[in-house]
């Protein structure tokens, strides 16, 4: 394990990051930067409403030109941060590409300028509560309603009729987003014309009870993600399921708490799940039990008696790799260390809540049966644990949720974070993906 970064490197980090000292204690929130604990604000429970223009640049420098910064008010009570590329000229067809956890726009920076080139009006914004998005509440005690898929749904949607577009070409998704990406194209196929899925595969609609009143079997209801925590606690090496874990009340402060530093945890976190950390081999799962969870590393499964701070920091890469990590420089991991140091995780987490709670399931009841039958393609990183994680999903995605899956591609030299590990092969495959599609005038 590398050594603990010193405190002079990293408060030059945070000052490479271009945040005064003001701005980085209204939102940081009991970081740990430098060794310096800064206190929570007590005003950190509330709807989060930024001064955007009061932040330093999206990107702190390292957007690419031709990739512009820009806000778009009054979409579902949001007012969303997006970046776009190809904006200059009018009349393109649209791209929608929805971010995951814990990344941003800014995740997408690599293959915006490829797409822009061949043709397209590229949009990635800040999701809901992510970066520099605001109208969206981080309390761990507030109303986690908005925060459910068919609202997210909304979102995309109200952005791009917003931007004047009444379909896009495609709606492409990684991680948290490939699942948002997969409700648009199945609740919305007339707008979301074409879906590309990374890392997390969509598995389909829950089901509902069928033929019961008859005397039919109701179908036997899937272990749920605290029947299987319950049940990795109590293997001989007590594990816990890092989703379950990602909506208790301490995964925060946990993470934001980092002992270090928050630059470390993201190096770290950002290492132990890419192609880089030697032990990313995945394969599939016999099924979803604690044993077979139990296989796959402490990113997903923990150690009980661990948070995501500490299983991270034990897999911190050396000198060495980090220098030899071109897909994610210093001055790009500023970036995330920069946002999150302001606006904290809780607002990503608050997805993971809202996704197991039953009244979320009962809302995606009402498309119960329903595929998705626009064109769609599956990409993701070759060791990429994601792929597996729910055993059987990915068949189920390929044989029947998917009725017009034309590609499903496993990048070599990529791990989870696929479009920015190997951005030159994941462009060029979405640019086949969507050549491929019949082309539609778009814009009203």
């Amino acid at each position: 394990m590398a050594a603990r970064p010193s405190t002079s490197f990293e408060l030059e980090r945070l000052r490479s990051f271009k945040l005064s000292r003001r701005s980085f204690l209204v939102r940081a929130g009991a970081t740990a930067v430098g060794g310096f604990a800064l206190k929570q604000s007590p005003a950190w429970a509330a709807i989060v409403r930024t001064d955007i223009a009061s932040l330093p640049p999206y990107g702190n420098g390292t957007l690419p030109p031709g990739i512009r910064s820009r806000t778009v008010s009054n979409v579902n009570g949001l007012t969303v941060h997006v970046l776009e590329a190809g904006f200059e000229i009018p009349g393109r067809q649209a791209v929608l590409l929805l971010h995951g956890f814990p990344e941003l726009a800014y995740s997408w920076r690599k293959v915006m300028l490829p797409l822009a080139s061949a043709g397209y009006h590229v949009i990635a914004p800040d999701q809901r509560g992510y970066g520099r998005t605001t109208g969206w509440d981080d309390a761990y005690d507030g109303d986690l309603t908005s925060f459910g898929l068919l609202n997210m749904v909304r979102d995309a949607l109200g952005l791009v009729s917003a931007l004047g577009y009444r379909s896009v070409a495609a709606v492409v998704g990684h991680d948290a987003g490939s699942r948002v990406a997969a409700w648009c194209s199945l609740v919305r196929p007339d707008v979301f014309r074409s879906a590309s899925l990374m890392s997390v595969p969509f598995g389909g609609t829950p089901p509902m009870p069928f033929n019961t009143a008859n005397g039919a079997t109701p179908p036997r209801a899937a272990p749920t993600d605290a029947e299987i925590d319950a049940q990795l606690s109590t293997l001989p090496r007590p594990r816990k399921y890092y989703q379950e874990w990602y909506r208790t009340r301490e995964a925060n402060n946990n993470m934001m708490n980092a002992p270090q530093g928050l630059g470390a945890f993201f190096r770290a976190y950002y290492h132990f799940k890419s192609a880089g950390w030697a032990g990313n081999k995945p394969f599939p799962l016999k099924s979803r039990t604690a044993e077979e969870l139990a296989k796959m590393p402490t990113y997903y499964v923990m150690d009980l008696d661990k948070g995501m701070a500490e299983t991270a920091a034990s897999e911190m890469p050396t000198a060495a790799e980090v220098a030899s990590c071109k897909w994610l420089t210093d001055d790009e991991l500023g970036v995330y260390v920069a946002e999150y140091g302001r606006t904290g995780f809780q607002g990503g987490l608050q997805g993971y809540r809202r996704g197991s709670d039953p009244k979320n399931v009962a809302e995606l009841r009402t498309f119960s049966g329903r595929t998705i039958d626009v064109p769609s393609c599956y990409i993701s990183g070759k060791s990429d644990w994601g792929i597996y994680q729910t055993p059987g999903e990915v068949e189920r995605m390929r044989n029947s949720a998917c009725t017009q899956m034309v590609g499903f591609h496993l990048v070599e030299g990529a791990g989870h974070w696929v479009q920015q590990e190997q951005h030159e092969e994941v462009s060029k495959l979405l640019l086949q993906f969507l050549q491929d599609q019949p082309q539609r005038a778009l814009i009203k």
